[in-house]
């Protein structure tokens, strides 16, 4: 059996600065016909960034949505159009105040495939230079350095549930064999 859903109808409901939503009637593979609510983001990118200790840059901010600060790698939305691995020299600069001659791709990530077709491209940085940080005028962050392997048992423990954090570390440790 086939498994694509297919368009029949579709309402925009909001077209906002980050997001757009709109529900989508669909066909079904079976034919029968269903709804859809699907929030359309223009991606992100996350770094791992390692200094030459392999501490891990994090940044703790307050999110919203979830009423609590969490600590996350460096990260940001992509502007419509923008190259991600560009975007990710951008944010690792203006969150950290570090950069790098070069990021190595982690690859990517669909953080909520059911309802969002967000993805996320995950880069390594490694051989970091530090200069000032440059956060958006909303953004309030912390950055710490944190040992690899603190960071790798604080996911496993569940202290650390942002997901773009959990793959990218985790991935690295694969990688690297950290």
């Amino acid at each position: 059996m086939e498994m694509i859903e297919k368009t029949l109808e579709r309402q925009p409901i909001f077209d906002g600065r980050v997001i757009k939503v709109h529900v989508d009637k669909v066909e079904l593979p079976n034919g029968h016909t269903s709804t859809r609510e699907i929030v359309n983001h223009p991606g992100g990118v996350g770094i791992l960034a390692l200094d030459q200790n392999n501490n891990v840059l994090t940044v703790t901010q307050y999110r919203y949505a979830y009423q609590q600060t969490l600590l996350e790698i460096p990260a940001g939305k992509l502007e419509r159009g923008e190259d991600p691995y560009h975007a990710a020299m951008r944010e690792l600069k203006e969150e950290t105040g570090a950069s790098t001659e070069k990021l190595t791709p982690l690859g990517h990530i669909y953080p909520s495939p059911g309802y969002c077709d967000e993805i996320i491209r995950l880069y390594l940085a490694r051989n970091l230079t530090w200069g000032e940080m440059d956060p958006d005028e909303d953004e309030f962050l912390d950055v710490e350095r944190v040992p690899f392997h603190i960071l790798v048992d604080r996911i496993l423990t569940g202290e650390i549930t942002d997901a773009k954090t959990c793959v990218a570390v985790l991935k690295a440790k694969l990688l690297l064999g950290l």
